[in-house]
């Protein structure tokens, strides 16, 4: 920035209001504002000679997108600050802007106070020389996930884009914190779907669903005879996710003696397989995640101090679903339009008393109760249009599956049932077996669709039954409903 002039600022953006109030905001901090419409204006502007010290950009714009500009400009100078801006906060937008360069993403709507404060940060102490002319855009590392899987447009996820953005490029080991069913993994997969490693392998494992006397050979692999069983090598998940990212869930669960084999991979990228003496060098991005107080487990000697702040380079908090209720809406239509491709069912829509009844509801379970919930009510509600009846219906399904009556090994299911039926027959009623039976059969149905992911083949053989039982099961509970 000269000393004899104020600092240029380049303000692009197809919406006409916001450029006239960042510009008017900026010029009033005293710096020189120039505003485009377009990349196309930029690249004319640039051509004839004129030098911006900081530009501000849109994503989404007719024509060139600004992530496209993004890369062009810094193909041809790469020092000079872009800052990102964008309605939709996802994580494709801010890992592409990050990947791109950017020197911030700034989240639309915004506090003018805030993009001053940015632009104040961004400028260089000294101005640049002139910029050259756009260079062709350096190719964009494919994507190799579908479209994204984490989805929310308020606050703490808008600052969770922009944190996975930021580290998707960093080289750091993450630990992700979170109540069960906020969508750990999705963020560990989202990390490295948008970093350099992801043409590389994504390797998930949950360390609290492997006895304990087999998660060794299940981190590290085993050679054959290394004990009774092993009949052959087995190559760990290490291994797998060589050159990839190693997601390890629930990792305040890991066995005291396995935290020190892991402590060796973290710090020196190599290990022996069981029973094995071959040392095995990987280059693998490990990302943690757990919903326990880590720091409480070292106090109480349960988990390495060493290990934490290995794994802890970087922390992720997961906000809990009620945290973020404006987000339901937009999940629940989610859910619900993946249930009815999977069932190959019309899709149901939410009516305004649905989704209120849904955003009343505190979601102990977090996202993955509420995606539980929208598969009962895409396979059980009755419209095309779901209401809060239904809703409630399909919560209190829910509720009654999760009590302590049902939660241990001995259900005790056979008392209600019995009261139920004593009541129907004192009030005269004339098909109890009937309306037993169809209860019996709706609740086994949707439990088992949930549990499954809707998929039907699967839910039969848990059930014990054939598809074509369940199919029609499935048809005769709806006409009845």
């Amino acid at each position: 920035m000269s000393l004899q002039s104020p600092a240029r600022i380049w303000v692009v953006d197809d919406d006409r209001s916001v450029r006239f109030v960042l510009a008017t905001a900026l010029r009033q901090a005293g710096w020189q504002v120039e505003a485009f419409d377009s990349a196309a204006a930029v690249d004319a502007a640039l051509h004839s000679g004129q030098v911006p010290d900081l530009l501000f950009t849109d994503v989404r714009m007719p024509g060139q997108s600004g992530l496209e500009l993004l890369e062009q400009l810094k193909a041809g100078h790469p020092q000079l600050p872009v800052i990102v801006m964008s309605a939709y906060t996802d994580v494709a937008s801010t890992a592409g802007a990050f990947r791109g360069g950017a020197h911030e993403f700034l989240s639309k709507p915004f506090d003018l106070d805030d993009a001053v404060a940015l632009a104040r940060r961004a400028l260089p102490a000294q101005r640049e020389p002139a910029l050259a002319p756009l260079a062709e855009a350096p190719a964009t590392p494919a994507n190799v996930a579908g479209p994204p899987q984490l989805i929310g447009d308020t606050e703490p996820m808008r600052a969770l884009f922009r944190a996975i953005g930021r580290l998707a490029q960093a080289p750091l080991s993450v630990l992700i914190h979170g109540e069960t069913g906020t969508g750990k993994e999705l963020v560990a997969n989202a990390l490295h779907r948008e970093s350099p490693r992801a043409h590389g392998p994504f390797v998930a494992l949950n360390t609290a669903a492997i006895p304990a006397e087999l998660l060794e050979s299940e981190l590290f692999g085993h050679e054959a005879g290394a004990f009774t069983g092993a009949n052959k090598r087995h190559v760990g998940r290490f291994e797998q996710a060589d050159g990839g990212t190693l997601f390890l869930d629930e990792i305040g669960d890991m066995p005291a003696s396995l935290q020190t084999r892991l402590l060796r991979v973290l710090a020196q990228g190599e290990f022996f397989r069981v029973g094995g003496r071959e040392l095995i060098h990987v280059d693998v991005r490990v990302v943690a995640a757990t919903h326990q107080d880590l720091e409480a487990l070292v106090e109480q000697g349960r988990f390495r101090a060493d290990l934490l702040h290995r794994l802890d380079v970087v922390r992720l908090r997961m906000p809990a679903l009620r945290d973020r209720r404006a987000d339901i809406g937009a999940l629940a239509e989610n859910f619900l339009a993946r249930a009815a491709q999977r069932l190959d069912m019309p899709l149901k829509r939410l009516s305004a008393p649905a989704l209120a009844a849904l955003a009343a509801h505190d979601w102990p379970g977090n996202v993955r109760e509420l995606e539980n919930v929208c598969w009962r009510l895409a396979a059980l509600a009755v419209a095309d249009t779901i209401d809060a009846v239904d809703v409630q219906a399909a919560l209190a399904r829910g509720g009654r599956l999760a009590g302590p009556a049902l939660s241990g090994s001995g259900l005790d299911w056979e008392g209600p049932l019995a009261r139920w039926a004593r009541q129907q027959l004192e009030a005269g009623t004339t098909d109890v077996h009937a309306q037993a039976r169809e209860r019996l059969d709706t609740t086994l149905l949707e439990v088992a669709l949930a549990l499954t992911g809707g998929r039907r083949a699967e839910a039969a053989s848990r059930l014990g039954v054939g598809r074509n039982t369940l199919t029609r099961k499935l048809g005769a509970s709806r006409s009845r409903s």
